[in-house]
C-alpha cells in the first residue's frame, strides 16, 4: 500500500512541464482581456447595465451563459462520479432539462419581462404584495447559493486540483475565487456572459478530447458495453480488514446490471424512473425557470426571441454532458478499478481521502493518467473554466438579490452608486465566506457528489417550484396561500433533511440507522409528494382567502401578459416611499455649496478615482426621476412582441431538440 501511496502522489502533481503551464497561462491571460474588452464596452454605472447587462444580449452569449453557468466541476466531478458507480441514469437530469429549459423560454420569461423586474423575488413582491414572501426567497436563496452550490463547486473543483497538482487546497481556491470575483466585480452580468462564452468553447473542446482518448483507451464503445460490468476492484483490493467490523457484500463492489438503462425499476432501482421523469422533471422546473443564476441571463437578452433562441442552444449544448462526462466516468472504473471502485474503508482513505467511497476522483483520474502534455493543461483548464464560470454567476445573482431585495429594504433611499457599490462589497462577502466554508466542505462531502446536491434540492426546492408555478398560472392564488403554502413545504422538507443529518445517508457498508418511513422514500419521489402538499395547501388557502383584483394582476400572470390595461402595482405604495426617501436625499446633497463640491473633488485621492473608474462608478449620479417621468415610464409598456419569420424558425427548431431528446430517451430506456 505504501508502494501505491507514493505513485499516487507521483501522478498528482504531473501537471509541472512547460507545454501545460503555457496552456494554462494562456487560458487565464484570455479569459482576463475578454473580461477587460466587455468591461470597456458596456455600461457597468447603472442598476440595469451592471446587473441585466443593459438588456442588449443576443441570443448566443445568452446560451452559451446559461450552459457555463449551469455547467461547473461539479458536473464534471459528480457526473462522472456517480456515472462510475452506477452507469447512464444520472444522465436523466441533463437531458431532462432539454424540455424544461422550453418552458422557460416560452412560458415564463414572457411573464417576467412583462413584469418589469430584475430579481425573483421583486416578481413575488409584484404578484403577492407584501413583503415577507420576497425576503423568504431572497434569504433562501442567498443560503443555497453559499452552502449548496460554492460548496459544492469547490469541493470538486479541489477534488480535481489535488489529483492534478497536489496544491494545497487554500492557496488553490483563493487563487481561483479572487479571479473570479475580480472580473465579477468590475464587470458585472455583460462581462460574465461573455466570458462564459468563451469558457463554453473551452469546456467542451477539452471535454471532447479527453472522451476520444478515453473511448480509444477502453477499445470503442462496443468495449465499454462488455467491460463495465467486469470492471470489480481486484481480490486484495475487496478483501476485509476486519470480519468482525466490515461485512462487504458482493453488491458493494459489483457494478449494476442495468447500469446502461436510464428507466430503471420504481421500488429497487437506485434513480427510479417516475422519480426520473417527475421528481427530476419538478427540481428542473425551479432551477431553471425559477433561479435567479439563470432567469437573470435571459432577462438580459434584448428581445423575447433572443431569449427562446438562447435557450435552444443551451438545450442543444445539455445533451453533450452524457457523453463528455458519464460514459468517460464509466470508462474511469474499467480502467482503474481498484482506485475508483474501491470499496475497503482504508484503502479508499488511501487513494482519495475519504472512506465511503472514490467515484468521485473518476474525471480527474482520467486527466492525470491519459492526456498528453499541453492537453492535460487544457484538461486543468477545462475544469477551472466550469469552476470558474459556475461561481461568476452565483456570485453575480447573489450580488443582485442581495442588493435590489434586502439592501434595498434596509436603505430604501439608496442610490444607483450605493447600489453598485454594496453589489460588488456583497461578492467580497461571498469570497471571504466561501473560503471560510472550505474545511466544512472537506468534512461533509463524501460519496457521490451529484446525489448529494440533488438529494439536498429535493428537500428545499420543490415548495418554491410550486409557488411559482402557481404564481404564474393560477390567478386565485394570492398572497396568504402563496406564503403558508412556503413555510409549510420548508418544515417538510427540513424534517427529512434534519433526519439524515442526523442518522447520515449511510452506505453499502455501514446503513442507515434513519427510520424507514421517514428516509425509505427516494429523495426524488419526496420532491414529487412535497410539491404536490405545498400546491394542494397554497390552493386550498388561497380560496379560502379573498383573492387579488385583476388591476393588480395585469402583465403578472400568464393569461394576462398581453394585457395593455394600467397595472396597479400591490408594492406601489412601498416603491413611493422609496423614491421619496432616495429624492430627499438628492436634494440634500444637492444643498452643499458649489464650492465646497469642488474642495471635496480635489481633495478625492486618485486611488478613488481610479477604483471608481475600474468598477464603472463616475463621480456623478444620474438625477433621480421626478413623478411625472415616473408615471409616464409607467405607461410604456414591455415588448415582447416577435418578428413572425424568426417566431416560426425558433419554434421550429423547439420541435427539433424535443424530438431529438425523446429519440434519445427512447434509445437509452
Amino acid at each position: 500500500m505504501e508502494n501505491a501511496s507514493s505513485e499516487t502522489t507521483e501522478k498528482r502533481a504531473t501537471i509541472d512541464n512547460p507545454a501545460d503551464i503555457v496552456v494554462i497561462v494562456g487560458y487565464f491571460v484570455l479569459v482576463i482581456a475578454v473580461g477587460i474588452w466587455s468591461m470597456c464596452r458596456t455600461n457597468r454605472g447603472t442598476v440595469g447595465g451592471y446587473f441585466l447587462a443593459g438588456r442588449t444580449m443576443v441570443w448566443w452569449p445568452v446560451g452559451a451563459s446559461l450552459f457555463a453557468s449551469n455547467i461547473g466541476s461539479g458536473h464534471f466531478v459528480g457526473l462522472a462520479g456517480t456515472g462510475a458507480a452506477s452507469g447512464i441514469a444520472v444522465g436523466g437530469f441533463e437531458w431532462n432539462a432539454l424540455f424544461i429549459v422550453l418552458l422557460l423560454g416560452w412560458l415564463f420569461v414572457p411573464v417576467y419581462l412583462t413584469a418589469g423586474v430584475i430579481t425573483m423575488p421583486q416578481y413575488l413582491k409584484k404578484r403577492f404584495g407584501g413583503t415577507r414572501i420576497s425576503l423568504y426567497l431572497s434569504v433562501i436563496s442567498l443560503f443555497l447559493y453559499i452552502f449548496t452550490k460554492i460548496s459544492v463547486d469547490m469541493f470538486s473543483g479541489a477534488v480535481f486540483i489535488q489529483q492534478a497538482l497536489g496544491w494545497n487546497i487554500y492557496i488553490a481556491v483563493i487563487a481561483l475565487l479572487s479571479i473570479t470575483a475580480l472580473y465579477t466585480v468590475t464587470g458585472g452580468l455583460a462581462a460574465l456572459m461573455y466570458t462564459d462564452t468563451v469558457q463554453t468553447f473551452v469546456i467542451i473542446a477539452g471535454a471532447i478530447f479527453l472522451t476520444v482518448f478515453s473511448f480509444i483507451e477502453v477499445g470503442g464503445y462496443n468495449a465499454l458495453l462488455e467491460k463495465y460490468n467486469l470492471a470489480l476492484p481486484s481480490l486484495s483490493m475487496r478483501t476485509t480488514l476486519d470480519p468482525q467490523r466490515y461485512n462487504i457484500s458482493p453488491e458493494c463492489y459489483t457494478p449494476r446490471q442495468d447500469a446502461f438503462q436510464l428507466l430503471r425499476d420504481p421500488l429497487t432501482g437506485d434513480l427510479p424512473w417516475p422519480g426520473v421523469l417527475f421528481g427530476i422533471a419538478i427540481l428542473g422546473g425551479w432551477y431553471w425557470c425559477t433561479d435567479q443564476v439563470i432567469v437573470q441571463r435571459c432577462l438580459a437578452a434584448r428581445s423575447l426571441t433572443h431569449v427562446k433562441a438562447g435557450c435552444i442552444m443551451c438545450g442543444y449544448l445539455k445533451l453533450l454532458p452524457m457523453f463528455l462526462m458519464v460514459f468517460p466516468g464509466m470508462i474511469s472504473r474499467v480502467l482503474y478499478p481498484d482506485e475508483v471502485g474501491c470499496v475497503v474503508p482504508e484503502i479508499c482513505k488511501e487513494v482519495c481521502g475519504t472512506e465511503v467511497g472514490c467515484s468521485n476522483i473518476a474525471y480527474p483520474k482520467l486527466v492525470v493518467s491519459l492526456m498528453p502534455n499541453g492537453l492535460r493543461g487544457l484538461m486543468l483548464a477545462v475544469m477551472l473554466a466550469a469552476l470558474m464560470s459556475s461561481l461568476a454567476s452565483i456570485f453575480n445573482s447573489s450580488s443582485t438579490l442581495f442588493t435590489m431585495d434586502i439592501w434595498t429594504r434596509l436603505r430604501p433611499q439608496a442610490r444607483d452608486k450605493e447600489l453598485m457599490i454594496v453589489g460588488r462589497v456583497w461578492v467580497l462577502c461571498i469570497v471571504a465566506i466561501s473560503i471560510c466554508w472550505i474545511p466544512v466542505v472537506q468534512a461533509a462531502q463524501s460519496g457521490q457528489l451529484f446525489d448529494y446536491i440533488q438529494s439536498v434540492t429535493s428537500y428545499l426546492a420543490p415548495p418554491i417550484a410550486a409557488v411559482f408555478f402557481l404564481a404564474i398560472f393560477v390567478k386565485r392564488v394570492n398572497e396568504p396561500g402563496a406564503f403558508w403554502g412556503l413555510i409549510g413545504g420548508l418544515m417538510m422538507g427540513l424534517s427529512r433533511m434534519a433526519a439524515e443529518f442526523v442518522f447520515g445517508t449511510g452506505s453499502c457498508l455501514f446503513p442507515t440507522d434513519c427510520p424507514g418511513i421517514v428516509c425509505g422514500v427516494h429523495y426524488l419521489y419526496f420532491a414529487i409528494i412535497l410539491f404536490l402538499c405545498t400546491g394542494i395547501l397554497v390552493l386550498v388557502i388561497s380560496y379560502c382567502t379573498p383573492s387579488i383584483d385583476d388591476k393588480h394582476l395585469y402583465r403578472l400572470v400568464f393569461s394576462l401578459r398581453h394585457s395593455k390595461e394600467e397595472r396597479v402595482d400591490l408594492d406601489r405604495e412601498e416603491e413611493e416611499r422609496s423614491r421619496k426617501a432616495r429624492r430627499h436625499a438628492e436634494e440634500k446633497t444637492r444643498s452643499k455649496s458649489h464650492e465646497s463640491a469642488i474642495e471635496e473633488d480635489e481633495h478625492q485621492s486618485c486611488a478613488s478615482r481610479l477604483i471608481g473608474w475600474f468598477c464603472g462608478l463616475s463621480g456623478s449620479q444620474t438625477p433621480e426621476p421626478t413623478e411625472q417621468e415616473v408615471a409616464e415610464a409607467s405607461k410604456q409598456l414591455p415588448d415582447i412582441s416577435e418578428d413572425p419569420l424568426w417566431r416560426h424558425v425558433v419554434n421550429a427548431n423547439a420541435l427539433i431538440m424535443m424530438s431529438v431528446a425523446i429519440y434519445l430517451w427512447g434509445y437509452y430506456a
